[in-house]
């Protein structure tokens, strides 16, 4: 299940200057971690943003447990 959520995180260097997005649009990894990290709940954002999926906030995680761990992530062409 890990490898489908990481499908649904894109990088593109034409959306958010190459940052690692969801979906290919322009909410960043890096945004949504910095939500959770600040207490937000995946509720919170998905109130906050009803274009997102439970499975993206997931998605960011295990993008960030994968960074973290320093091995080769790959990504579907954008």
């Amino acid at each position: 299940m890990e490898n489908d959520l990481l499908h649904r995180i894109t990088i593109n260097p034409q959306v958010c200057h190459g940052k690692p997005t969801i979906r290919n649009t322009r909410h960043t990894v890096e945004g949504i971690l910095e939500y959770l990290a600040g207490g937000d709940s995946t509720d919170d954002i998905l109130k906050e943003f009803p274009e997102l999926e439970k499975e993206d906030i997931l998605a960011c995680l295990s993008f960030a447990t994968k960074s973290i761990r320093f091995k080769d992530i790959e990504f579907p062409a954008a």
